[in-house]
Order: structure tokens, then sequence, then C-alpha cells
């Protein structure tokens, strides 16, 4: 009777839906709510937003910084030169809507404006770009405040970055024919000395990037020769889609940067933008 018994009950019910099986349906509904707006504020959806542009800034940020030749090359050559950079030091934040990213030598810290770049390719010049800032920085010992050393490094920046590739200019709507990219190089070192405090005006800005020209435009280090973006074979990331948190972010102790920092990103004044 009792073998009866065991045999017409069931030995065991269904399992609950699992955790998993919850977390997965609460994320597709809320999912679901951000997408179209129902039953969520414009404030929520827009710090959906910003954290989905955080995610793939700092996924690509990593890709780079592993697998693009000249990150790779540049990362190298800061630590042979005294100033590894570790990756807690390359940010990803909201930014000011004209900017792709900025560099703080005063926290040793790059900044990539999360949900700026329109490519892999644009993140990976402006990236290089805020390296050799870093790099003149490091083994030069730059005096931002000097507008001479300033525009030196504005100079190289833009010519070693890829900044100043053709397609770059056209999508910014300038067209040359002949001496396209010193003409690119040129113009972006003048705005963005201008931009220094230091900079009493724009033709101040221009005749200073012209004193310092011919050495800063032929000085490649630690490039041999201008890095030629368009002859080596790229692999884009597994998600290269792009589709902003004023957040506390603490910098490490490591190379250039002498000591924790805490900073609020959005109040970082002292800090060399470019667009």
């Amino acid at each position: 009777m009792n073998d009866k018994d065991e045999t017409s009950c069931p030995s065991a019910s269904s399992p609950p839906p699992t955790q998993d099986t919850n977390s997965a349906f609460a994320r597709w509904r809320r999912k679901v709510a951000l997408v179209t707006g129902l039953g969520v504020t414009e404030e929520e959806r827009l710090q959906d937003l910003q954290m989905h542009h955080t995610r793939h800034c700092e996924k690509t940020k990593e890709y780079l910084m592993n697998y693009s030749p000249a990150v790779v090359f540049m990362l190298k050559h800061l630590k042979l030169s005294g100033c590894d950079v570790p990756r807690s030091n390359v940010l990803c934040a909201p930014c000011d809507l004209t900017r792709a990213g900025g560099y703080s030598p005063e926290h040793g810290a790059i900044v990539l404006c999360a949900g700026h770049f329109f490519s892999q390719t644009h993140m990976e010049h402006t990236l290089v770009h805020e390296l050799v800032h870093l790099y003149d920085h490091c083994k030069f010992k730059v005096d931002w405040n000097n507008l001479r050393h300033h525009a030196c490094s504005e100079i190289r920046a833009n010519n070693l970055s890829g900044d100043c590739r053709y397609t770059r200019e056209l999508r910014r709507g300038f067209v040359a024919f002949s001496k396209q990219h010193q003409a690119c190089v040129r113009r972006r070192a003048a705005e963005s000395v201008a931009a220094n405090p230091a900079c009493p005006d724009a033709a101040t800005a221009e005749r200073v990037v012209n004193e310092v020209w011919d050495s800063c435009f032929n000085d490649t280090r630690p490039f041999d020769e201008v890095f030629d973006y368009s002859h080596y074979a790229r692999v884009e990331s597994p998600d290269t889609s792009f589709d902003t948190c004023n957040i506390t972010i603490d910098i490490l102790a490591d190379g250039c940067a002498p000591r924790l920092h805490t900073i609020r990103l959005m109040g970082l004044y002292n800090i060399d933008w470019d667009n």
C-alpha cells in the first residue's frame, strides 16, 4: 500500500521559475519601457542612454588598447619613457557636445567622450591624439601655460593621430587638393591654442603656431614617420555600434599620476579638449 501511495503521488513538484528567468523578464520589460517611454520618466530614459554610451565607449576603449597598432605603440613608448598608462587613467565620460576627447595634465588622465564617436576609427584617432599629448608631457615636460609648448604638442598630436586624414576633413566640410594635411594640422593647432586661457586672442595663437611649425611638424617621435592608418589591416571589434552621468572616478596612482585623485569629471577645468 505504501508502494501504491508512493507511485500515485508525484515525486516532486515542478520547480518554480528561477531567479535568472525572472531577472531576464524584468530586464526585457524594463527595456521595452525605456524604448517606448511608457511607465518611465524622461530622466530615466536619459540615464539609461548615458549608461549605454559609456558601456560602448569602455568596450571599444579596451579593444583599442589591446589591438590598435597605433595605440599599442604609443602605450609601449609611454611605458619606456617612464609613464605607464593604467586603463583607469583613460576614462569614458559625458562631455560637451562639440568634444570627442581631452587630456588633463594635472591628473594624467585622458577623457573619451562617450556617445560622441561616429566610428571605432574616430575613437582610435582621438585616443592617439591624447596619448601624444601625454607622451609630450612625460618626455618633454611641457608647460601648458607656455603657448609655444602647447602649440608644438598640438601640431604633433594632429599630425600623428589621423585627425587630419582626408576623410575626416571632408566630414568637417574642409576640402583641399593641395597640402590638405598641413592646412588641417595648422588650423586645428591654432584653434586649440586659442582656447588656452593664457592665449589673449586667435591672432596670437596663429602666430605662435607659425613660430614653432617647422621643428614641431617634422618631429614625429615616437614614430619614425607619420603613421599611415590606411595601410594596416583593420580588424573591427565584435561590437562597433556607437549608439552622457556626472560621476566620481578614482585615478589610480601609477606612472604619470603621482598619487590617488578623486575627480568629478564635469569639474575638470584644466583640460585640453579636442573635437
